[in-house]
């Protein structure tokens, strides 16, 4: 060190402190059938260590069953709506219908109105008739000179 300089702190020391190894706690046991025992196998690597190890067999994938292109809720909600519309569209229908028959049924009765009135128009015209008039009866009737001698 310099001779000038005097150090402000004292420089403290750590020593590591030793972490005991972990507990190992034995891996649980679980019964298999002999004939699930994978198969122990063995590789030599290229600087001439041997790994052995259990042989893994390929994951097999669970055959993926085709979606359909829809979802069954779309179609429902789609063939809900078709029948809804063929509802309205026979309450369209239904309502036509009833208008139709309102209007023809009108037309029964103003032309009920018009020949029943017209029957006993006639029908009281042709009394009155009768009633006030003078019947004459010629038997015969001898015309001299714009005379009548009946």
């Amino acid at each position: 060190m310099y001779p000038d300089h005097t150090p402000q702190r004292a420089v403290e020391i750590h020593q590591p402190t030793p972490i005991p190894p972990p507990v190992a706690h034995p891996a649980p046991v679980i019964p298999m059938q002999p004939s699930t025992l994978p198969t122990v196998a063995s590789i030599v690597l290229p600087d001439g260590r041997v790994v052995t190890g259990y042989a893994i067999d390929p994951a097999r994938t669970e055959p993926v069953t085709a979606k359909p292109a829809v979802s069954r809720t779309a179609v429902n909600v789609a063939l809900g709506g078709v029948g809804f519309l063929a509802v309205c569209g026979g309450l369209l229908l239904l309502t036509s219908f009833i208008a139709a028959l309102t209007a023809f049924i009108g037309q029964l009765i103003i032309l009920a109105a018009v020949i029943f009135g017209g029957w006993i128009a006639v029908q009281v015209l042709s009394r009155s008739g009768h009633k006030g008039g003078t019947t004459v009866h010629i038997r015969r009737a001898v015309i001299k000179r714009n005379h009548f001698h009946g």
